[in-house]
Protein backbone atom coordinates (compact mmCIF):
# COMPACT_ATOMS: atom_id res chain seq x y z
CA UNK A 1 0.00 0.00 0.00
CA UNK A 2 1.28 3.48 -0.81
CA UNK A 3 2.87 5.81 1.64
CA UNK A 4 2.70 9.59 1.50
CA UNK A 5 1.39 10.60 -1.90
CA UNK A 6 -0.68 13.43 -3.30
CA UNK A 7 -4.22 13.78 -1.97
CA UNK A 8 -6.65 11.75 -4.10
CA UNK A 9 -9.03 13.49 -6.46
CA UNK A 10 -12.62 14.11 -5.49
CA UNK A 11 -15.08 11.38 -6.42
CA UNK A 12 -12.42 8.72 -6.96
CA UNK A 13 -14.29 6.15 -4.84
CA UNK A 14 -17.84 6.88 -6.00
CA UNK A 15 -18.26 3.71 -8.06
CA UNK A 16 -16.61 1.45 -5.48
CA UNK A 17 -18.77 2.94 -2.73
CA UNK A 18 -21.92 2.26 -4.75
CA UNK A 19 -20.96 -1.31 -5.62
CA UNK A 20 -19.46 -2.88 -2.49
CA UNK A 21 -20.80 -3.14 1.04
CA UNK A 22 -17.29 -3.82 2.36
CA UNK A 23 -16.08 -0.52 0.90
CA UNK A 24 -18.98 1.38 2.48
CA UNK A 25 -18.25 -0.24 5.83
CA UNK A 26 -14.52 0.57 5.68
CA UNK A 27 -15.16 4.22 4.79
CA UNK A 28 -17.75 4.51 7.56
CA UNK A 29 -15.24 3.22 10.10
CA UNK A 30 -12.58 5.69 8.96
CA UNK A 31 -15.12 8.52 9.18
CA UNK A 32 -16.05 7.43 12.70
CA UNK A 33 -12.42 7.49 13.82
CA UNK A 34 -11.87 10.90 12.20
CA UNK A 35 -14.92 12.37 13.90
CA UNK A 36 -13.70 11.12 17.28
CA UNK A 37 -10.44 13.01 16.69
CA UNK A 38 -12.19 16.23 15.71
CA UNK A 39 -11.37 15.87 12.02
CA UNK A 40 -13.74 16.50 9.09
CA UNK A 41 -15.52 13.70 7.27
CA UNK A 42 -13.07 11.73 5.11
CA UNK A 43 -15.28 9.82 2.68
CA UNK A 44 -17.55 12.61 1.42
CA UNK A 45 -14.96 14.24 -0.85
CA UNK A 46 -13.84 10.85 -2.17
CA UNK A 47 -17.40 9.80 -3.02
CA UNK A 48 -18.80 13.13 -4.27
CA UNK A 49 -16.88 15.25 -6.74
CA UNK A 50 -17.87 18.44 -4.95
CA UNK A 51 -14.72 20.42 -5.56
CA UNK A 52 -13.77 20.57 -1.88
CA UNK A 53 -10.15 21.63 -1.43
CA UNK A 54 -7.78 18.80 -0.62
CA UNK A 55 -5.61 21.14 1.44
CA UNK A 56 -7.10 20.21 4.79
CA UNK A 57 -4.00 19.32 6.76
CA UNK A 58 -1.69 16.30 6.80
CA UNK A 59 -3.94 14.19 9.06
CA UNK A 60 -6.79 14.36 6.55
CA UNK A 61 -4.41 13.68 3.67
CA UNK A 62 -3.09 10.52 5.37
CA UNK A 63 -6.61 9.26 6.10
CA UNK A 64 -7.72 9.90 2.51
CA UNK A 65 -4.78 7.87 1.23
CA UNK A 66 -5.70 5.14 3.71
CA UNK A 67 -9.32 5.20 2.51
CA UNK A 68 -8.37 4.83 -1.16
CA UNK A 69 -5.94 1.99 -0.46
CA UNK A 70 -8.37 0.10 1.75
CA UNK A 71 -11.31 0.58 -0.63
CA UNK A 72 -9.25 -0.74 -3.54
CA UNK A 73 -8.22 -3.75 -1.46
CA UNK A 74 -11.85 -4.57 -0.64
CA UNK A 75 -12.82 -4.25 -4.30
CA UNK A 76 -10.10 -6.73 -5.25
CA UNK A 77 -11.12 -9.26 -2.62
CA UNK A 78 -14.81 -8.90 -3.53
CA UNK A 79 -13.95 -9.70 -7.15
CA UNK A 80 -12.05 -12.86 -6.24
CA UNK A 81 -8.43 -11.76 -5.90
CA UNK A 82 -6.77 -13.04 -2.75
CA UNK A 83 -3.38 -11.60 -1.77
CA UNK A 84 -0.56 -13.95 -0.89
CA UNK A 85 1.00 -11.04 0.92
CA UNK A 86 0.47 -7.32 1.45
CA UNK A 87 3.34 -4.88 1.30
CA UNK A 88 3.26 -1.38 2.70
CA UNK A 89 5.93 1.29 2.48
CA UNK A 90 6.48 3.86 5.15
CA UNK A 91 3.07 4.75 6.62
CA UNK A 92 1.54 2.45 4.02
CA UNK A 93 2.60 -0.39 6.26
CA UNK A 94 -0.16 0.73 8.61
CA UNK A 95 -2.69 0.46 5.77
CA UNK A 96 -1.36 -3.03 5.06
CA UNK A 97 -1.86 -4.13 8.68
CA UNK A 98 -5.48 -2.97 8.58
CA UNK A 99 -6.17 -4.56 5.20
CA UNK A 100 -4.69 -7.86 6.33
CA UNK A 101 -6.79 -7.88 9.49
CA UNK A 102 -3.88 -7.49 11.94
CA UNK A 103 -5.36 -4.22 13.24
CA UNK A 104 -8.91 -2.78 13.35
CA UNK A 105 -9.55 -0.03 10.78
CA UNK A 106 -10.46 2.55 13.44
CA UNK A 107 -7.25 1.87 15.38
CA UNK A 108 -5.17 2.18 12.23
CA UNK A 109 -6.77 5.56 11.49
CA UNK A 110 -6.12 6.80 15.03
CA UNK A 111 -2.51 5.64 14.90
CA UNK A 112 -1.98 7.40 11.55
CA UNK A 113 -3.20 10.66 13.10
CA UNK A 114 -1.03 10.17 16.21
CA UNK A 115 1.99 9.65 13.95
CA UNK A 116 1.24 12.83 12.01
CA UNK A 117 0.82 14.86 15.20
CA UNK A 118 4.09 13.56 16.68
CA UNK A 119 5.94 14.57 13.51
CA UNK A 120 4.28 17.98 13.51
CA UNK A 121 5.25 18.55 17.14
CA UNK A 122 8.90 17.85 16.36
CA UNK A 123 8.66 20.46 13.59
CA UNK A 124 11.88 19.33 11.93
CA UNK A 125 13.11 21.45 9.03
CA UNK A 126 13.90 18.57 6.74
CA UNK A 127 13.44 17.60 3.12
CA UNK A 128 13.42 14.47 0.98
CA UNK A 129 15.05 14.33 -2.46
CA UNK A 130 14.48 11.64 -5.10
CA UNK A 131 17.66 10.97 -7.09
CA UNK A 132 17.80 8.96 -10.30
CA UNK A 133 20.64 6.63 -9.30
CA UNK A 134 21.03 3.36 -7.42
CA UNK A 135 21.17 3.17 -3.64
CA UNK A 136 24.94 2.75 -3.46
CA UNK A 137 25.63 5.98 -5.33
CA UNK A 138 22.88 7.86 -3.51
CA UNK A 139 24.35 6.76 -0.18
CA UNK A 140 27.80 7.91 -1.31
CA UNK A 141 26.32 11.25 -2.34
CA UNK A 142 24.83 11.75 1.12
CA UNK A 143 28.08 10.58 2.68
CA UNK A 144 30.05 13.37 1.00
CA UNK A 145 28.53 15.84 3.47
CA UNK A 146 28.88 13.45 6.42
CA UNK A 147 26.00 14.61 8.61
CA UNK A 148 24.31 12.03 10.88
CA UNK A 149 20.83 13.11 9.82
CA UNK A 150 21.53 13.14 6.05
CA UNK A 151 20.99 9.56 4.88
CA UNK A 152 19.77 7.26 2.16
CA UNK A 153 16.10 6.91 3.14
CA UNK A 154 14.57 4.71 0.43
CA UNK A 155 15.82 2.33 -2.24
CA UNK A 156 12.84 2.26 -4.59
CA UNK A 157 14.26 0.89 -7.85
CA UNK A 158 17.61 0.24 -9.56
CA UNK A 159 17.75 3.89 -10.62
CA UNK A 160 15.60 5.67 -8.07
CA UNK A 161 16.58 6.39 -4.50
CA UNK A 162 15.49 8.93 -1.91
CA UNK A 163 17.76 10.94 0.38
CA UNK A 164 16.38 12.50 3.57
CA UNK A 165 18.03 15.18 5.67
CA UNK A 166 18.11 18.78 6.87
CA UNK A 167 16.64 21.16 4.28
CA UNK A 168 19.82 23.21 3.89
CA UNK A 169 21.94 20.11 3.30
CA UNK A 170 19.44 18.67 0.82
CA UNK A 171 19.92 21.82 -1.26
CA UNK A 172 23.67 21.09 -1.34
CA UNK A 173 22.97 17.48 -2.34
CA UNK A 174 20.69 18.67 -5.13
CA UNK A 175 23.42 20.95 -6.51
CA UNK A 176 26.00 18.16 -6.43
CA UNK A 177 23.60 15.76 -8.14
CA UNK A 178 22.94 18.39 -10.81
CA UNK A 179 26.68 18.86 -11.36
CA UNK A 180 27.07 15.10 -11.80
CA UNK A 181 24.22 14.98 -14.28
CA UNK A 182 22.01 12.92 -11.93
CA UNK A 183 18.31 13.86 -12.17
CA UNK A 184 16.74 14.80 -8.86
CA UNK A 185 13.39 16.02 -7.58
CA UNK A 186 12.44 17.41 -4.14
CA UNK A 187 9.48 15.49 -2.71
CA UNK A 188 6.47 17.48 -1.57
CA UNK A 189 5.61 15.54 1.60
CA UNK A 190 4.16 17.02 4.79
CA UNK A 191 6.66 15.17 7.01
CA UNK A 192 10.14 14.10 5.85
CA UNK A 193 11.02 10.79 7.52
CA UNK A 194 13.33 7.74 7.41
CA UNK A 195 16.26 9.50 9.01
CA UNK A 196 17.82 9.36 12.51
CA UNK A 197 16.56 12.92 12.94
CA UNK A 198 13.12 11.40 13.61
CA UNK A 199 14.22 9.67 16.83
CA UNK A 200 12.49 12.32 18.97
CA UNK A 201 9.19 11.90 17.10
CA UNK A 202 9.51 8.10 17.41
CA UNK A 203 9.92 8.36 21.19
CA UNK A 204 6.99 10.78 21.37
CA UNK A 205 4.79 8.42 19.33
CA UNK A 206 5.61 5.42 21.52
CA UNK A 207 4.71 7.45 24.61
CA UNK A 208 1.50 9.06 23.37
CA UNK A 209 -0.09 6.84 20.70
CA UNK A 210 -3.19 4.88 21.72
CA UNK A 211 -2.45 1.19 22.09
CA UNK A 212 -4.67 -1.22 20.20
CA UNK A 213 -5.42 -4.91 20.14
CA UNK A 214 -3.75 -6.71 17.27
CA UNK A 215 -3.56 -10.26 16.01
CA UNK A 216 -2.23 -12.58 13.34
CA UNK A 217 -4.47 -11.31 10.56
CA UNK A 218 -5.82 -13.03 7.47
CA UNK A 219 -2.89 -12.40 5.13
CA UNK A 220 0.86 -11.99 5.34
CA UNK A 221 2.23 -8.48 5.62
CA UNK A 222 5.75 -7.96 4.28
CA UNK A 223 7.71 -5.07 5.78
CA UNK A 224 10.22 -3.30 3.48
CA UNK A 225 12.08 -1.76 6.41
CA UNK A 226 12.16 -4.85 8.65
CA UNK A 227 13.10 -7.07 5.72
CA UNK A 228 10.69 -9.78 6.91
CA UNK A 229 7.04 -10.59 7.44
CA UNK A 230 5.31 -8.80 10.30
CA UNK A 231 4.77 -11.24 13.15
CA UNK A 232 3.72 -10.60 16.73
CA UNK A 233 4.84 -6.96 16.48
CA UNK A 234 3.09 -4.11 18.27
CA UNK A 235 1.72 -1.72 15.57
CA UNK A 236 2.82 1.36 17.52
CA UNK A 237 6.39 0.05 17.68
CA UNK A 238 6.27 -0.79 13.97
CA UNK A 239 5.10 2.68 12.95
CA UNK A 240 7.57 4.40 15.29
CA UNK A 241 10.48 2.21 14.18
CA UNK A 242 9.86 2.98 10.51
CA UNK A 243 10.37 6.72 11.14
CA UNK A 244 14.13 6.31 11.50
CA UNK A 245 14.64 3.24 9.28
CA UNK A 246 15.55 2.83 5.61
CA UNK A 247 12.82 1.51 3.30
CA UNK A 248 14.21 -1.20 0.98
CA UNK A 249 11.43 -1.47 -1.57
CA UNK A 250 13.70 -2.74 -4.34
CA UNK A 251 14.81 -5.72 -2.26
CA UNK A 252 11.25 -6.47 -1.13
CA UNK A 253 9.85 -6.43 -4.67
CA UNK A 254 12.57 -8.76 -5.93
CA UNK A 255 12.09 -11.17 -3.02
CA UNK A 256 8.35 -11.39 -3.64
CA UNK A 257 8.91 -11.92 -7.35
CA UNK A 258 11.46 -14.66 -6.65
CA UNK A 259 8.86 -16.32 -4.42
CA UNK A 260 6.46 -16.58 -7.36
CA UNK A 261 4.54 -13.30 -7.69
CA UNK A 262 4.54 -12.10 -11.28
CA UNK A 263 1.51 -9.78 -11.40
CA UNK A 264 1.46 -6.65 -9.25
CA UNK A 265 -1.73 -4.73 -8.56
CA UNK A 266 -1.36 -1.24 -7.17
CA UNK A 267 -3.98 -0.19 -4.61
CA UNK A 268 -3.84 3.49 -5.36
CA UNK A 269 -5.04 6.12 -7.77
CA UNK A 270 -2.02 6.38 -10.06
CA UNK A 271 0.91 4.18 -11.07
CA UNK A 272 3.53 4.99 -8.46
CA UNK A 273 4.64 1.74 -6.87
CA UNK A 274 4.18 -0.12 -10.13
CA UNK A 275 6.74 2.13 -11.78
CA UNK A 276 9.28 0.95 -9.24
CA UNK A 277 8.24 -2.62 -9.91
CA UNK A 278 8.57 -2.24 -13.67
CA UNK A 279 12.03 -0.73 -13.32
CA UNK A 280 13.10 -3.44 -10.86
CA UNK A 281 11.75 -6.50 -12.70
CA UNK A 282 11.51 -5.97 -16.47
CA UNK A 283 8.72 -8.03 -17.98
CA UNK A 284 6.56 -8.32 -14.88
CA UNK A 285 2.92 -7.33 -15.28
CA UNK A 286 1.39 -4.45 -13.36
CA UNK A 287 -2.21 -3.29 -13.03
CA UNK A 288 -3.50 -0.07 -11.47
CA UNK A 289 -7.30 -0.46 -11.45
CA UNK A 290 -8.15 3.09 -10.34
CA UNK A 291 -6.17 4.57 -13.23
CA UNK A 292 -8.36 2.71 -15.72
CA UNK A 293 -11.59 4.09 -17.18
CA UNK A 294 -13.33 0.96 -15.82
CA UNK A 295 -11.52 -0.15 -12.63
CA UNK A 296 -13.91 -3.02 -11.89
CA UNK A 297 -13.73 -4.25 -15.47
CA UNK A 298 -9.93 -4.28 -15.31
CA UNK A 299 -9.99 -6.40 -12.15
CA UNK A 300 -12.58 -8.81 -13.55
CA UNK A 301 -10.50 -9.25 -16.68
CA UNK A 302 -7.53 -10.10 -14.48
CA UNK A 303 -9.57 -12.67 -12.54
CA UNK A 304 -11.02 -14.29 -15.66
CA UNK A 305 -7.79 -14.51 -17.62
CA UNK A 306 -4.59 -13.31 -15.91
CA UNK A 307 -2.57 -14.16 -19.02
CA UNK A 308 -4.65 -11.71 -21.07
CA UNK A 309 -3.48 -8.71 -19.08
CA UNK A 310 -0.62 -7.23 -21.05
CA UNK A 311 2.70 -6.28 -19.52
CA UNK A 312 2.82 -2.94 -17.78
CA UNK A 313 -0.89 -2.20 -17.89
CA UNK A 314 -0.30 0.51 -15.34
CA UNK A 315 -1.07 3.73 -17.15
CA UNK A 316 -4.38 5.22 -18.10
CA UNK A 317 -5.34 4.38 -21.66
CA UNK A 318 -4.40 7.02 -24.19
CA UNK A 319 -7.27 9.21 -25.36
CA UNK A 320 -8.92 8.16 -28.58
CA UNK A 321 -6.74 10.52 -30.63
CA UNK A 322 -4.81 7.37 -30.05
CA UNK A 323 -1.38 8.11 -31.14
CA UNK A 324 1.14 5.31 -31.02
CA UNK A 325 4.27 6.24 -29.13
CA UNK A 326 7.35 4.19 -28.39
CA UNK A 327 7.30 2.61 -24.96
CA UNK A 328 9.82 3.71 -22.40
CA UNK A 329 9.75 0.32 -20.78
CA UNK A 330 11.27 -3.02 -21.64
CA UNK A 331 8.74 -5.80 -21.96
CA UNK A 332 9.85 -9.36 -21.67
CA UNK A 333 8.05 -11.89 -23.87
CA UNK A 334 4.86 -13.13 -22.24
CA UNK A 335 4.69 -16.72 -21.24
CA UNK A 336 1.94 -18.76 -22.78
CA UNK A 337 1.05 -20.07 -19.33
CA UNK A 338 -0.78 -17.92 -16.78
CA UNK A 339 1.33 -16.53 -13.95
CA UNK A 340 1.61 -18.56 -10.80
CA UNK A 341 0.89 -15.65 -8.50
CA UNK A 342 -0.51 -12.16 -8.66
CA UNK A 343 1.25 -9.35 -6.81
CA UNK A 344 -0.88 -6.43 -5.77
CA UNK A 345 0.83 -3.13 -5.23
CA UNK A 346 -1.18 -0.52 -3.48
CA UNK A 347 -0.54 2.93 -4.72
CA UNK A 348 -1.02 6.15 -3.02
CA UNK A 349 -4.22 7.76 -2.70
CA UNK A 350 -2.67 5.29 -5.57
CA UNK A 351 -6.19 -5.26 -5.79
CA UNK A 352 -6.52 -6.98 -3.30
CA UNK A 353 -4.75 -5.82 -0.22
CA UNK A 354 -3.50 -2.22 0.01
CA UNK A 355 0.08 -1.83 -1.10
CA UNK A 356 2.55 0.75 0.17
CA UNK A 357 5.70 1.62 -1.59
CA UNK A 358 6.32 -2.00 -2.30
CA UNK A 359 3.62 -3.68 -4.31
CA UNK A 360 1.82 -6.60 -2.69
CA UNK A 361 1.56 -9.96 -4.19
CA UNK A 362 -1.81 -11.51 -4.87
CA UNK A 363 -2.30 -15.10 -5.62
CA UNK A 364 -3.55 -15.62 -9.07
CA UNK A 365 -7.30 -16.21 -8.95
CA UNK A 366 -7.46 -19.48 -10.81
CA UNK A 367 -10.22 -21.97 -10.44
CA UNK A 368 -9.40 -22.39 -6.81
CA UNK A 369 -8.10 -18.88 -6.28
CA UNK A 370 -4.43 -18.96 -5.45
CA UNK A 371 -3.33 -16.63 -2.69
CA UNK A 372 -1.96 -13.28 -3.83
CA UNK A 373 0.35 -10.86 -2.09
CA UNK A 374 -0.76 -7.24 -1.88
CA UNK A 375 1.97 -4.68 -1.91
CA UNK A 376 2.21 -2.01 0.69
CA UNK A 377 2.29 1.72 0.03
CA UNK A 378 5.40 3.24 -1.23
CA UNK A 379 7.66 5.22 1.00
CA UNK A 380 7.13 8.96 0.80
CA UNK A 381 6.73 9.75 -2.71
CA UNK A 382 6.21 12.95 -4.24
CA UNK A 383 3.33 13.80 -6.11
CA UNK A 384 4.25 10.88 -7.70
CA UNK A 385 7.91 10.66 -8.17
CA UNK A 386 8.76 7.54 -10.15
CA UNK A 387 11.82 5.65 -10.97
CA UNK A 388 13.41 5.99 -14.33
CA UNK A 389 12.11 3.17 -16.51
CA UNK A 390 14.41 0.86 -18.33
CA UNK A 391 15.58 1.96 -21.73
CA UNK A 392 13.43 0.97 -24.67
CA UNK A 393 14.09 -2.43 -26.10
CA UNK A 394 16.12 -2.25 -29.30
CA UNK A 395 16.26 -5.06 -31.80
CA UNK A 396 19.23 -5.57 -34.06
CA UNK A 397 19.20 -7.38 -37.38
CA UNK A 398 21.99 -9.97 -37.59
CA UNK A 399 24.69 -9.22 -40.17
CA UNK A 400 24.34 -10.98 -43.50
CA UNK A 401 26.57 -14.05 -43.81
CA UNK A 402 29.83 -13.46 -45.65
CA UNK A 403 31.09 -15.99 -48.18
CA UNK A 404 34.80 -16.52 -48.03
CA UNK A 405 35.36 -16.34 -51.77
CA UNK A 406 32.82 -13.67 -52.56
CA UNK A 407 34.41 -10.79 -54.43
CA UNK A 408 34.26 -7.45 -52.70
CA UNK A 409 31.68 -5.08 -54.09
CA UNK A 410 33.04 -1.89 -55.59
CA UNK A 411 32.84 1.07 -53.23
CA UNK A 412 31.14 4.16 -54.51
CA UNK A 413 32.74 7.36 -53.30
CA UNK A 414 30.49 9.29 -50.94
CA UNK A 415 30.47 13.03 -50.70
CA UNK A 416 31.28 14.40 -47.25
CA UNK A 417 28.21 15.19 -45.17
CA UNK A 418 27.89 18.53 -43.46
CA UNK A 419 27.50 17.86 -39.75
CA UNK A 420 24.09 18.70 -38.33
CA UNK A 421 23.89 20.68 -35.13
CA UNK A 422 22.35 18.77 -32.27
CA UNK A 423 18.79 19.63 -31.38
CA UNK A 424 19.82 21.37 -28.18
CA UNK A 425 22.17 23.62 -30.07
CA UNK A 426 19.38 25.69 -31.58
CA UNK A 427 19.93 29.39 -31.93
CA UNK A 428 19.09 31.30 -28.80
CA UNK A 429 15.53 32.68 -28.78
CA UNK A 430 14.68 36.30 -29.17
CA UNK A 431 13.26 38.21 -26.22
CA UNK A 432 9.68 38.05 -27.49
CA UNK A 433 8.39 34.67 -28.63
CA UNK A 434 4.97 33.62 -29.81
CA UNK A 435 3.26 30.49 -28.51
CA UNK A 436 3.40 28.49 -31.75
CA UNK A 437 7.15 29.05 -32.13
CA UNK A 438 7.86 27.95 -28.58
CA UNK A 439 5.56 24.91 -28.91
CA UNK A 440 7.36 23.78 -32.07
CA UNK A 441 10.75 24.12 -30.36
CA UNK A 442 9.52 22.21 -27.30
CA UNK A 443 8.17 19.40 -29.47
CA UNK A 444 11.59 19.08 -31.09
CA UNK A 445 13.47 19.21 -27.79
CA UNK A 446 11.20 16.71 -26.01
CA UNK A 447 10.85 14.45 -29.03
CA UNK A 448 14.61 14.23 -29.51
CA UNK A 449 15.21 13.45 -25.84
CA UNK A 450 12.42 10.84 -25.59
CA UNK A 451 12.79 9.30 -29.03
CA UNK A 452 9.29 10.35 -30.15
CA UNK A 453 8.47 11.94 -33.54
CA UNK A 454 7.80 15.62 -32.66
CA UNK A 455 4.53 15.75 -34.62
CA UNK A 456 3.10 12.99 -32.41
CA UNK A 457 3.56 14.97 -29.19
CA UNK A 458 0.17 16.57 -28.54
CA UNK A 459 0.21 19.91 -26.78
CA UNK A 460 -2.38 18.70 -24.25
CA UNK A 461 -1.00 15.19 -23.71
CA UNK A 462 -0.07 14.60 -20.07
CA UNK A 463 3.69 14.12 -20.02
CA UNK A 464 3.45 11.45 -17.32
CA UNK A 465 -0.10 10.11 -17.52
CA UNK A 466 -0.20 9.72 -21.32
CA UNK A 467 3.35 9.89 -22.65
CA UNK A 468 4.94 7.95 -19.80
CA UNK A 469 7.63 10.53 -18.95
CA UNK A 470 8.42 9.88 -15.29
CA UNK A 471 9.12 12.74 -12.91
CA UNK A 472 12.91 12.62 -12.91
CA UNK A 473 13.07 12.83 -16.71
CA UNK A 474 10.63 15.74 -16.57
CA UNK A 475 12.99 17.51 -14.17
CA UNK A 476 15.88 17.04 -16.62
CA UNK A 477 13.83 18.30 -19.56
CA UNK A 478 12.44 21.28 -17.68
CA UNK A 479 16.01 22.18 -16.73
CA UNK A 480 16.95 22.22 -20.42
CA UNK A 481 13.96 24.41 -21.21
CA UNK A 482 14.85 26.88 -18.45
CA UNK A 483 18.45 27.08 -19.70
CA UNK A 484 17.47 27.48 -23.35
CA UNK A 485 15.07 30.34 -22.65
CA UNK A 486 17.10 31.80 -19.77
CA UNK A 487 14.23 31.34 -17.29
CA UNK A 488 15.79 29.95 -14.09
CA UNK A 489 12.50 30.17 -12.17
CA UNK A 490 10.82 27.80 -14.61
CA UNK A 491 12.68 24.80 -13.23
CA UNK A 492 11.26 25.32 -9.73
CA UNK A 493 7.66 25.48 -10.96
CA UNK A 494 6.42 22.17 -9.52
CA UNK A 495 2.99 22.56 -11.16
CA UNK A 496 4.68 21.90 -14.50
CA UNK A 497 5.82 18.54 -13.12
CA UNK A 498 2.67 17.38 -11.34
CA UNK A 499 0.36 18.20 -14.28
CA UNK A 500 2.79 18.91 -17.07
CA UNK A 501 1.81 19.32 -20.73
CA UNK A 502 3.66 20.99 -23.59
CA UNK A 503 0.91 23.63 -23.70
CA UNK A 504 1.44 24.64 -20.06
CA UNK A 505 5.22 24.70 -20.48
CA UNK A 506 5.01 26.74 -23.69
CA UNK A 507 2.64 29.23 -22.04
CA UNK A 508 5.05 29.50 -19.11
CA UNK A 509 7.95 30.21 -21.46
CA UNK A 510 6.04 32.86 -23.42
CA UNK A 511 4.91 34.57 -20.23
CA UNK A 512 8.38 34.38 -18.67
CA UNK A 513 10.10 35.81 -21.73
CA UNK A 514 7.57 38.61 -21.95
CA UNK A 515 8.18 39.52 -18.31
CA UNK A 516 11.95 39.35 -18.85
CA UNK A 517 11.65 41.72 -21.80
CA UNK A 518 9.97 44.27 -19.55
Amino acid sequence: MPGTVAAPRGGVLRDLHDRYETVRDALSRIDKAAAGLGLPDISTRLIEDNGTSDRRGPEVQYLEIFAVSLATHHMLVAEGIQPIAIVGQSIGELWALAAAGHLPVEDAARLAVARSQALTRQSWRGKMLAVGVDGRRAESLAGLIDHPHLVLACENAPRQSVISGPEELIRHVERVADALGWPSLPLDVPHPTHTPAMAQAARDLRATAPRAAYGSGRWRVRSPWLGRDVGDDDPVDLVAGALTARVRMLQTVRELHAAGADIFVECGEWPVVTKFVEASIPGVRCVVPLSESDPVGAVRALVEDPAAIGPFSSRPPVRPSERLLPSARVSAPESADPPSAVALAEAPARVSAPVPAAPPYYAEPAAPVAPVVPAAPVAPVAPPVSAAPPAPAVSYAPPAPVTADAPAAPVTPVAPVTPVAPVDAVAQPAAGLDYETVLAELRTLYGDFLGYPPDLLGEDDGLESELGVESLKQVTLLGRVSERYDLPDLRSNTSLLTAGTLRRIAEGVVQGRAEAAG
